[in-house]
């Protein structure tokens, strides 16, 4: 018996989803582009921003279509489909600039009007594709996949909607090859791009053997595997595995990430000298011992480095393990001290450990190897805890804007820390650096800081 749902023309939909993304980036930049000229009273007098724009436009469709910028995937995910579209728009900007240069054509080129062309390109393709992801169902009719679920009884469902349920009992026997069951099945999953089963284990084998020839995506639930959230499968030889865990980002994007690091953590340097310069002449005066407190802490790949801060405690009160944490009338903090922990500025000598590569601008805040909440260690209160240091540490981090900072007293004080940590993790990209970054100067004076 099987229960069917209505599915829409999955086949035009796919082609919605492709190719109405695609015209809305060439419409994006055209408009850019000519509106421009024609602000600049170049419309009709001139031709050689249509010559620029001739050039461009395949470029950057090139480019996307290499980046996957259309993926199916890319385009369930706003923030992220925003970053690979201008990623994509300034590495043919860049690309159109180099070649200019090189086949010495670059004179000619109107740079004012690609200067403020491609601003105005920039700004509309991000708004342009953050609004096709939120309402992309409702823009192309519906999803372009359609999945189907085959179940037998007693068996797990996954709370999810499918587009087509089977119930195998009395339909479908994976044991039993027979032709008219199997083409029985074939019909019923016509038009389907993925197949899931909920069945007993010792017929995994049976329906893996009865779908190898459906051609279709198919996926046999394994419940039992839920507690290690398994990523994906690998082959080792004739063995397979599960995998379970992999850097967040990958090799451009982490370029791109410590490229901004560097570039950010140079330049705060330069800029901030003097006041580093009188922060430490001010601990010196006031009391004896080093300017700058180093501390053990837990770093990318569970790692442990030395971090810098200004030393804002007496050196008989600073704690190198870190098991007690600040409190508001610590009489350990000095006078100094007690100003740049409020304001946060004790934290600037960190910016040589981004130069240094163990830290980063944006990431999870490091904790010491002796940190507790409600007197457990961090990693008694939640297992997840070694998970966010998949990432190097960060100057600032989610966690931090959101208000989780100061003492962890209770439990859910590292929780709340910890969810934002894996939140951030799971979905990077540069424009949320940014985000964050600039949502730190709202809370570099912050009730918990002390």
């Amino acid at each position: 018996m099987t229960t069917q749902q209505w599915r829409p023309n999955s086949g035009a939909i796919r082609l919605r989803t492709f190719v109405y993304p695609i015209l809305l980036d060439a419409l994006c930049i055209s408009v850019s582009f000519a509106a421009t000229a024609l602000a600049r009273g170049v419309f009709f007098t001139e031709t050689s921003w249509i010559f620029v724009l001739a050039l461009i436009l395949p470029s950057y469709l090139l480019v996307a279509l290499n980046g996957k910028v259309y993926s199916i995937s890319l385009l369930s995910k706003p923030w992220p489909a925003v970053g690979r579209t201008l990623r994509a728009y300034l590495i043919a900007l860049a690309v159109m600039t180099l070649a200019g240069f090189y086949l010495k054509a670059s004179e000619g080129f109107p740079r004012l009007t690609v200067g403020f062309a491609s601003l105005m390109a920039v700004v509309l393709l991000a708004a342009s594709r953050y609004y096709f992801v939120r309402y992309r169902r409702a823009i192309v009719g519906g999803e372009p996949y359609s999945v189907a679920l085959i179940w037998e009884p007693g068996q797990l469902v996954p709370p999810i909607d499918f587009s087509v349920r089977i119930a195998a009992e009395g339909f479908a026997d994976p044991e039993q090859h027979d032709p008219l069951m199997y083409d029985r099945l074939a019909t019923a999953l016509s038009g389907v791009h993925k197949v899931v089963v909920s069945c007993h284990p010792d017929r995994r084998a049976a329906w893996t053997h009865a779908l190898k020839g459906a051609c279709i995506q198919s996926e046999i639930l394994m419940p039992e595997l839920q507690s290690l959230a398994p990523l994906g499968m690998s082959i080792h030889g004739s063995m397979a595995a599960v995998v379970v865990s992999h850097g967040p980002l990958n090799l451009a994007d982490r370029l791109i990430k410590r490229a901004f690091d560097l570039v950010l953590a140079s330049i705060g340097v330069l800029l901030l000298s003097p006041i580093l310069l009188l922060i430490a002449l001010l601990i010196k005066l006031e009391s004896r011992g080093p300017v700058f407190f180093r501390q053990n802490r837990i770093g990318r790949s569970n790692q442990v480095f030395r971090i810098m801060k200004f030393r804002s405690m007496s050196v008989e009160g600073s704690d190198g393990h870190g098991v007690r944490s600040a409190s508001r009338d610590d009489d350990r903090i000095t006078r100094v001290g007690k100003i740049i922990r409020s304001t946060s500025l004790d934290e600037l000598p960190q910016l040589f450990n981004v130069l240094a590569g163990t830290m980063s601008i944006v990431g999870p805040r490091p904790h010491a190897l002796g940190s507790r909440a409600a007197d457990k260690l961090f990693w008694e209160v939640d297992e997840r805890y070694w998970h966010r240091h998949a990432a190097k540490p960060g100057l600032t981090g989610l966690a931090q804007v959101r208000g989780y900072r100061g003492a962890t007293i209770v439990e859910d004080d590292l929780r709340n820390r910890l969810q934002a940590d894996l939140e951030y993790l799971e979905a990077w990209s540069i424009w949320r650096d940014l985000k964050i970054i600039a949502a730190t100067f709202r809370v570099l004076v912050h009730r918990n800081a002390f």
